[in-house]
């Protein structure tokens, strides 16, 4: 091919969809720049949300469609924005916090304060600045997962700087408490003590904030999910049967309360013997699945049940920070990705960032 048009360009890149968002390029809105130069082509393309590890798969799914036409020079630019979308009406944005997606599950047992801390790495290794928030009052979970303890600092007394730990901003009651002491509060505390930590802690740029929930679908989870800005939310859940009939129950819950549900994370979906290598479906197969058709929402992936997830969760690393080459760290990235891919398809947040206005002679 010799003579190229912009417009025999963007017809292939209409033939490339996007793994995470299940659009085409051209539709999505991702393509920002369509040069030509003769045989030459440079194309630039900017995702809305992190994909640090997955730009370099695209760029080749992009030079291949383009190859398959005879253009054989292309230059394939691929970076990201993050945006802040849309939350609950009468609600407004964090100051520095673009997004907050909260991680629930219907029933305790689930895995969900693991899924949540690997998320929140997941998507930190995919370029994002991210932080997560222990709203879990009565069983702080993350000072253990995220192998970090003591008092959080403050430098004016009223507000605390949130504590670093594998390169996250995290936040949680298990900080101000010593480990074995029980919160014997009711719902009003509860709730206070959630906005509290959650609205006084110095959070610096962060991309999205990943709040660990509380298990259940009760009041409190309910006062929490409209009193705090969700930009989207993902149910964790097992196939098994009873575990589903509660994840359903916490996907109404976020519909009650006008909060998109962005998919679905199956944990401990099959488990393979580290001795004979069989593979078996202990809590059921397909579940995960299933519900998400039925409600018309993603997949957004499935995980093993898996001994090394659960020791690296105890030991104060979790999987994605342990062993950032392995399967499952790979599952959660991916996870993340699509996570935030969901999230990219929403309505963008209506709140106006001003422009600074610089005075320069010229």
């Amino acid at each position: 091919m010799t003579s190229i048009t912009q417009e025999q360009v963007e017809r292939l890149l209409a033939t490339v969809v996007d793994p995470h968002t299940g659009q085409d390029l051209i539709a999505s809105g991702v393509v920002k720049g369509v040069g030509v130069d003769g045989d030459k082509v440079a194309i630039e393309i900017v995702l809305g949300y992190p994909a640090k590890t997955f730009v370099d798969a695209l760029a080749q799914q992009v030079r291949t469609a383009l190859a398959g036409a005879g253009i054989a020079q292309a230059t394939v630019g691929i970076s990201s924005r993050v945006f802040a979308h849309k939350v609950q009406k009468d609600l407004t944005l964090l100051s520095n916090v673009k997004n907050i997606i909260a991680v629930a599950s219907g029933k305790g047992g689930v895995g969900k304060s693991t899924v949540a801390a690997n998320l929140a790495l997941a998507l930190a290794a995919e370029g994002a600045t991210v932080g997560v928030l222990d709203a879990d009052i009565h069983g702080p979970s993350m000072p253990r997962m995220l192998g970090v303890s003591g008092k959080p600092d403050t430098k004016d007394g009223k507000r605390i700087e949130p504590k670093l730990a594998h390169g996250l901003q995290a936040m949680s009651i298990g900080f101000l408490i010593d480990e074995d002491t029980p919160m014997i509060w009711r719902g009003p505390m509860v709730t206070q003590a959630l906005t509290q930590l959650l609205n006084e802690t110095n959070w610096t740029d962060l991309d999205y904030l990943v709040i660990d929930l509380p298990p259940g679908t009760g009041d409190i989870q309910l006062t929490l999910c409209q009193r705090v800005p969700v930009s989207g939310a993902v149910i964790v859940t097992t196939p098994q049967d009873i575990a589903l009939l509660d994840a359903r129950k916490g996907l109404k819950m976020f519909e009650k309360v006008e909060v998109p549900v962005l998919g679905i994370v199956e944990n401990m979906a099959m488990h393979t013997c580290s001795q004979c290598g069989h593979s078996e479906h202990i809590f059921g197969a397909g579940g995960g699945a299933r519900m998400a058709a039925q409600y018309g929402v993603p997949l957004l992936g499935s995980l093993p049940l898996d001994i090394h997830i659960r020791e690296q969760a105890d030991g104060g690393t979790p999987t994605v920070a342990a062993d950032p080459a392995g399967s499952v760290a790979a599952a959660f990235r991916e996870i993340a990705r699509k996570t935030a891919a969901q999230l990219a398809l929403h309505a963008r947040s209506k709140a106006i960032a001003f422009p600074k206005i610089v005075i320069a002679n010229t």
